[in-house]
């Protein structure tokens, strides 16, 4: 899990007030495995809550937004202010889905703008029944590409909390490299105020 997701219900505010791109990701993108990426929709709300909701004792020790159980209509308004900042060009929502189960909701992925113009960061978080399949690297690995893609866009983050080597090994094994360690306050239970900036790109 990459502190950095907004997955779905934090970090619609946290977007550039410009369009970072004149490009946009494709929609959909196959990861191998049985599983994919697609564009985070608010058809997607209710299948997205769920999975957030059974998931907030996994995600709570990094992910600051999972502090509390989010309502339906929470998850339907920002997934509303995800089409729209998609559309804006500021940032890309993804959601985590078995090719078998077209409908199920298995993790949540995003590339965001918050870095400034040029970059784009890469968070996630994955359903814990999905764990230890690889699927967060290659989901991260197909994100790195579309983002490299777009126009304007040369570099690609990956933060993460120093003590979260789950998330770490992302990263890791696509090649980044760990450019810094900042200082940080905690927002969550179990960092350690050291964030890891994992970068690829120039």
């Amino acid at each position: 899990m990459s502190h950095s997701t907004d997955a779905p219900d934090t970090g619609a505010s946290e977007h550039t007030a410009h369009p970072l791109t004149a490009g946009r990701p494709p929609e959909l993108l196959p990861i191998g495995g049985g599983a994919h990426l697609r564009r985070r929709r608010l058809a997607d709300a209710a299948a997205l809550n769920a999975a957030v909701l059974a998931n907030l004792d996994h995600l709570r020790p990094y992910m600051p937004w999972a502090a509390n159980a989010p309502t339906l209509p929470e998850s339907e308004q920002l997934s509303v202010r995800g089409e729209q900042v998609w559309d804006e060009g500021t940032d890309f929502m993804y959601l985590l889905g078995l090719d078998a189960e077209p409908a199920l909701v298995i993790g949540g992925f995003g590339l965001h703008g918050r870095l400034g113009p040029g970059a784009l960061e890469i968070g996630y978080w994955v359903h814990r029944e999905h764990t230890g399949r690889g699927l967060a690297t290659a989901a991260a690995r197909a994100l790195t590409g579309a983002a490299l893609a777009l126009p304007g866009i040369t570099r690609a983050e990956i933060h993460c909390d120093e003590s979260n080597t789950a998330s770490a090994a992302v990263p890791r094994k696509l090649g980044y490299t760990l450019d810094r360690i900042d200082s940080a306050a905690p927002t969550a239970p179990a960092e350690t105020g050291r964030k890891m900036i994992w970068v690829t790109g120039s």
